[in-house]
């Protein structure tokens, strides 16, 4: 395990080193202006000169090569920066908005693989059923539904029309304080439409695994031997049936981001998605980088995860031959 987790430590230097050079090109090719963004409304009324000296200040004028050699030096000693669009240290703004998002994640991606795992294994049992056509339909649905038009539409459904969920935001809009019960109620509807968006993938592979595994010769020998089905379901199919599920978990880290990002911004929930967007369109080189390099550091750790779970319930794998 820990030789896997080296080699893979060792693969993510250059695809970070990579990533974030494509960050910087892609950034200086932009059409937007970071000292107007910077500068804000302010930039209408200046002259060129204040308008210079601004660049200089700001470094803007250097090749982006140059700033991101900058940004990965001082990276590496700890520090990432200043973000010109949020007026704090990058590690600052990341700090306060990571929690959240990591929040909105976890919750939302425990909910879709428990949810998903039952509603695969209630269609697999009995294939062709019209339990099984209604799971797979709601999945194909929802796998075609965009996450910000179900968003939308929970917000219409839950908090304007049945008024029993708020619309946004972390707390009641009088409240001074965070407090646990009013973060517990704000999360449902955030993570119930990320949890929605992950669900058909976790529901059709359950199915399927579970389904292929009912139809194998040693389930079916434990049927004829009189195992009862709640056994032969839980301790053979079930088992069998997840290990596909396994490689879901690395391969779906992108899109929980991305789609992490939309919800953020439909509720208006205080993760990164607000300094993700804000540090795109100013151009802010060092957030920009910062941010890049978090989401590429989780989709390689949920790759990782998945090897090595696979590793652990598969007997057929060794971790040392990974």
């Amino acid at each position: 395990m820990a030789r896997l987790a080296g080699r893979r430590a060792l693969f993510a230097v250059p695809v970070v080193l990579v990533v974030t050079f494509g960050v910087f090109a892609i950034a200086a090719a932009s059409p937007f202006d970071p000292v107007k963004a910077y500068a804000g409304t302010a930039a209408l009324g200046a002259d060129q000169e204040t308008l210079d000296r601004l660049r200089d200040n700001l470094g803007v004028d250097q090749s982006f090569v140059v700033r991101w050699w900058n940004w990965l030096a001082s990276a590496l000693t700890g520090d990432l920066g200043h973000s010109g669009v949020m007026r704090q240290p990058v590690a600052q703004v990341i700090g306060e908005r990571l929690v959240w998002s990591a929040l909105l994640c976890a919750v939302a991606f425990a909910v879709a693989v428990l949810v998903g795992t039952l509603l695969g294994v209630l269609a697999a049992r009995r294939p062709g059923s019209m339990l099984d056509r209604a799971v797979t339909s709601l999945a194909y649905t929802l796998e075609a539904a965009p996450v910000f038009w179900i968003a939308l539409l929970a917000v219409w459904l839950f908090a304007l029309q049945w008024d029993v969920l708020p619309a946004g935001g972390l707390t009641d809009t009088a409240s001074e304080q965070v407090t646990l019960g009013q973060v517990a109620s704000h999360i449902v509807l955030p993570a119930g439409v990320l949890a929605a968006s992950q669900l058909p993938w976790f529901t059709l592979y359950v199915r399927q695994g579970v389904g292929d595994a009912l139809a194998e010769d040693p389930v079916r020998g434990a049927r004829a031997r009189g195992i009862g089905e709640g056994t032969v379901l839980f301790g053979h199919a079930l088992r069998s049936g997840l290990l596909p599920v396994l490689t879901l978990i690395g391969s779906r880290v992108p899109e929980l981001i991305t789609g992490a990002l939309l919800v953020e911004s439909v509720f208006s929930w205080p993760g990164i998605a607000a300094a993700t967007v804000e540090a795109a369109t100013a151009v802010d080189f060092p957030l920009l980088a910062a941010l890049t390099t978090l989401a590429t550091a989780a989709v390689l750790a949920g790759n990782l995860l998945a090897d090595l779970l696979y590793g652990l319930f598969d007997p057929r794998v060794k971790l040392s031959e990974m």
